[in-house]
C-alpha cells in the first residue's frame, strides 16, 4: 500500500469495508457490471423477454433459434446492469481547519472520502471528487478503475482549508455539470445559511441524484465546553467576540440543536440523507454504523 493510501485508509477498515456495498435508493443510470439495476431495457448482459421484431430493428439482437423453429422474428430484450456514479464534494473552507482534539474537521471528511472512494470503486462503480469553496474549486470527474484512487488520493492529500464558505455558488456549477444522475455525496460543516445548503441540494435533487450529506461537526462546537473567558475568532469572516462561556453556554447549545434540526428537516423534505457526525467518533465505526443501517432500508 502506498503512503498516500496508508494515511488515509487503514488497512483493517478496508477488509471490514470489503463485505459491504453501497446502493442507492433511486434510479441510477450507466452500464457495464455495477451492482444497481436499472429500469430500462438495453442489450447487455441479462436476458428479460421477447419483443416481436419491427421494421428498422438491428438484427444483430434477433433470435435465430425461434426464427428456425417457428418462422417468427423475435428479439432479444435484455435487462442492463448499470453501475453508480458517485461524486464525493468535500468542503475545504476556513471552517473545516479546526479540529479540538488534533482531529481537524477537514481530516475527519478526507478519512470518510477515501474510504467512500475505495468502497465504491471496489463494487465497480464510478466515483469523482470535487474540493470546494468560496465558488471555487477543483474536480476529478468519476472513472470506476480501481487505479483512479492514486488521482483521488492526490487531491485529498493537497485539500487545505481555507476561504469562506458559499453553497450556492461552489455547488450551482457542479449541478449543472454532472449531466447522469447517480449519486452525490456532501461532507461539510454546513456552516452557511440552511436556505442555501437546501438550495444546492434541491438542485441536485432536481436533476435527480440522490443525496447524501455528512454534517462533520467538532465535538466542541456541539458542547461548547470552554472555561476561561478567551477571544473567539470567525476564521472565515474574521470576527471576534470576548466573551465568558458559561454566560451563553445554554443559548448556544439551544441554537446549536435549532441549527441542526432545521438542516436535518431540510434534508427530509428534499428527500436526502443526512448523517450527524462529530470527529471524536471514529470515521471507520461512523461509516459503518451508516452502511449498516442503510442496507437494512434497501
Amino acid at each position: 500500500m502506498s503512503n498516500d493510501r496508508a494515511r488515509l485508509l487503514d488497512p483493517h477498515f478496508v477488509s471490514k469495508l470489503a463485505r459491504l456495498d453501497l446502493r442507492a435508493r433511486l434510479v441510477v443510470e450507466g452500464f457495464l457490471t455495477g451492482l444497481h439495476r436499472s429500469p430500462y431495457h438495453g442489450f447487455s448482459v441479462e436476458f428479460a423477454e421477447h419483443r416481436q421484431y419491427m421494421p428498422g430493428d438491428p438484427l444483430r439482437h434477433l433470435d435465430w433459434k425461434v426464427l428456425a423453429k417457428s418462422d417468427r422474428k423475435y428479439l432479444k430484450q435484455y435487462q442492463e446492469e448499470t453501475n453508480l456514479r458517485a461524486h464525493l464534494l468535500v468542503d475545504t473552507s476556513a471552517s473545516m481547519g479546526y479540529g479540538s482534539r488534533g482531529v481537524t474537521k477537514l481530516d475527519y471528511a478526507r478519512q470518510l472520502a477515501a474510504s467512500l472512494a475505495y468502497l465504491i470503486l471496489g463494487q465497480h462503480d464510478a466515483v469523482g471528487l470535487f474540493a470546494f469553496a468560496q465558488g471555487r474549486g477543483e474536480q476529478i470527474p468519476a472513472r470506476s478503475t480501481m487505479g483512479h484512487m492514486r488521482p483521488l488520493l492526490g487531491l485529498l492529500e493537497r485539500m487545505k482549508a481555507s476561504g469562506g464558505t458559499d453553497f450556492t455558488a461552489s455547488l450551482h456549477a457542479l449541478a449543472e455539470r454532472i449531466t447522469r444522475r447517480g449519486l452525490v455525496m456532501i461532507l461539510s460543516d454546513l456552516l452557511d445559511e440552511p436556505e442555501k445548503v437546501a438550495q444546492a441540494i434541491h438542485h441536485f435533487r432536481h436533476r435527480r441524484h440522490e443525496v447524501l450529506v455528512f454534517h462533520i461537526l467538532d465535538p466542541q462546537e456541539v458542547a461548547f465546553d470552554f472555561n476561561r473567558e478567551a477571544v473567539y475568532v470567525d476564521v472565515e469572516g474574521g470576527a471576534r467576540v470576548t466573551t465568558r462561556p458559561r454566560e451563553l453556554r445554554d443559548d448556544y447549545r439551544a441554537r446549536l440543536t435549532e441549527w441542526r434540526d432545521r438542516l436535518r428537516a431540510i434534508c427530509i423534505e428534499k428527500r436526502a440523507d443526512y448523517v450527524a457526525l462529530t470527529t471524536d467518533v471514529p470515521y471507520d465505526r461512523a461509516l459503518l454504523e451508516y452502511l449498516g443501517k442503510r442496507s437494512r432500508l434497501l
